[in-house]
């Protein structure tokens, strides 16, 4: 008989499963000795979660309902993760224990999927992306700080409906990622700037549809029921100011361009402005480009922009990128560069906290620095090659081949160019004339 699975979703699965108990057993000495209520121990260990600590701060070990009982500091469907966590626990080692299986399946779920977007590309590529997400050390590091995995398989599910031309289902899902985390939100742009390169604007509206109708569904009864709860995460991110992993962190440590003694509402947008020209810049590279870019590409650099011009870089948004940067096919020494620093990184925010409570041990402000920055420009090289891909895209390896278009771009694979801006061959002789 034969085989009614394809090959990258065992494989999936295999390594979803190694990479969870990684994670977990890399959370050990806190989960297992009660380190996690001891600043210094939980840094020094390197096990720091968020999932603990907040199942005390949410209330939800007082039995307080989400929005209802207590605001909470995420989107709607992460919360209700949270809680329905909580309703299996009475302690919160067990609340971790629960909510890192739940995010398990997620984990898998999100791998297969990106598999599943990856596989159109042939040649082994959806096994290939299985064992790039899952195995990513950052990945694996970042796995069980907090819920990012429920964001992450949504979001990649979400791609993929869009890969297999199912454009209402891709949308909704990624509306439902969107009351996870906020990041989702950005890639139904890089659909806009495609589809309307490809001529393909009604596929788009019915994403966009199915997203806002997704949204809808879950975050308007609570808006309407408990509106303060419901918009705690809004007030939040808006009053946060520049936080570790950031580059204005950076700026406000050093005093740079004066931004240590700005205004949060300078810090909001200088923040936002700089990120409005990011997009800006992305579209026009879309726009303009030899051959339309594909979708992986331009969602990771709407990302990766996204992430190092933001107020905040936490440790777990590597797993945003994560299966977006494998989908892009990248050079692998710069993704191996990038996935080094993002080790590095994961080292260092931990053992600056050490430095923090405990000094002289840890590491100094300095060498925090580095870390921090050393993530940034590896990000931006990884970046960089995607931009040249884009740019030349006989060099690109899925169209290398000549029988790949975009694998994961759904209805816009072997579209014709509808539109694009009239200089693009402006674009394209110079890059001609230095491969000359």
């Amino acid at each position: 008989m034969r085989n009614r699975y394809p090959a990258f979703a065992g494989v999936g699965i295999a390594a979803s499963a190694l990479a969870a108990l990684l994670g977990y057993a890399q959370k050990l000495p806190c989960s297992s000795g009660g380190a996690w209520n001891n600043n210094v121990s939980q840094f020094r260990d390197f096990c720091y979660t968020d999932i603990y600590p907040l199942y005390y701060t949410e209330q939800l070990a007082n039995g307080k309902v989400p929005y209802y009982g207590h605001p909470v500091e995420y989107p709607v469907l992460m919360g209700w993760m949270m809680e329905a966590a909580s309703w299996l626990v009475t302690t919160g080692p067990a609340f971790y224990n629960v909510t890192v299986v739940l995010l398990a399946v997620c984990l898998l779920v999100g791998v297969v999927a990106t598999a599943a977007a990856a596989a159109g590309e042939g040649g082994g590529a959806g096994t290939r992306a299985a064992l790039m997400v899952a195995l990513s050390p950052g990945l694996i590091l970042a796995a069980f700080i907090n819920w990012d995995l429920f964001a992450m398989a949504l979001t990649a599910c979400g791609l993929a409906a869009w890969a297999f031309r199912r454009p209402w289902l891709a949308g909704a899902l990624l509306g439902l990622a969107a009351g996870t985390k906020f990041y989702p939100l950005l890639f139904f742009g890089a659909l806009l700037v495609l589809c309307l390169r490809a001529g393909r604007l009604r596929e788009f509206f019915r994403a966009l549809g199915g997203g806002l109708i997704a949204w809808l569904v879950i975050n308007l009864p609570v808006a309407l029921t408990a509106t303060s709860g419901w918009a705690e995460f809004y007030a939040f991110s808006r009053d946060r100011g520049a936080d570790w992993g950031s580059i204005w962190y950076l700026f406000e440590n050093y005093n740079v361009t004066g931004l240590g003694n700005s205004s949060l509402g300078t810090l909001n947008f200088m923040s936002s402005a700089a990120y409005a020209v990011a997009c800006v810049a992305i579209a026009v590279l879309v726009l303009a480009a030899p051959r339309r870019p594909r979708l992986p590409q331009v969602c990771f650099l709407l990302l990766g922009s996204f992430l190092i011009l933001n107020k905040v870089w936490s440790p777990q948004y590597v797993i945003w990128l994560v299966p977006l940067a494998v989908l892009c096919r990248p050079r692998v020494w710069a993704y191996i560069l990038w996935q080094l620093a993002e080790v590095g990184y994961f080292v260092g925010i931990w053992s600056y906290f050490v430095n923090m409570y405990d000094p002289p041990h840890g590491f100094t402000t300095g060498w925090y620095f580095v870390t921090l920055v050393a993530r940034l420009l590896t990000l931006a090289l990884l970046m960089s090659t995607v931009v040249a891909d884009i740019l030349r895209p006989e060099q690109d390896r899925v169209r290398a081949s000549g029988r790949n278009d975009d694998p994961a771009g759904g209805v816009l694979d072997g579209a014709p160019d509808r539109l694009s801006l009239p200089w693009r061959h402006v674009v394209r002789r110079p890059v001609e004339a230095a491969a000359s």
